[in-house]
């Protein structure tokens, strides 16, 4: 979709605020509190989980006896994880959404409520694996 078609582009000055940044009602602001300490009790679980599952898969990067299948499968319990937790702020965002005025749904930027909602609202991350200054890339280590 391009402009015009339902897409809002963000320009820097003019990005919209969190929701907490806004001119909200009593009422309101009871509310979203409400709402964020539902969504961090039901995440909490949640994050110490994905803490664990990547310790644990760094650990088996890091171990020369691990399979491969031990890794994917690992990784894949990560991805199951970050998936239901994704879902939660999706279900959080959305409360939000239905708690603020029409008049404030043009100013709120749901971008600025997470900072992983960013990169699911802009695509993957295509700068793929982080070099070290003066280390060759792997073209210029293929060529040599």
């Amino acid at each position: 979709m391009g402009p015009g078609m339902g897409m809002r582009h963000w320009r820097a000055a003019d990005r919209g605020c969190r929701a907490s940044e806004m001119n909200l009602s009593s009422a309101q602001i009871k509310e979203l509190e409400s709402i964020q300490q539902a969504y961090y009790r039901e995440t909490q679980l949640l994050r110490a989980q994905l803490f664990s599952k990547r310790l644990e898969l760094r650990e088996i990067l890091t171990n020369p006896n691990a399979n491969t299948e031990s890794i994917r499968s690992k990784y894949s319990e990560i991805n199951e994880i970050q998936s239901r937790f994704e879902e939660r702020a999706l279900e959080y965002l959305i409360k939000v959404r239905h708690l603020l005025t029409p008049e404030q749904l043009k100013t709120w930027n749901p971008e600025e409520e997470f900072p992983f909602f960013r990169r699911i609202m802009s695509g993957p991350d295509s700068t793929g694996p982080r070099l070290r200054k003066n280390q060759p890339s792997t073209e210029r280590l293929r060529e040599e």
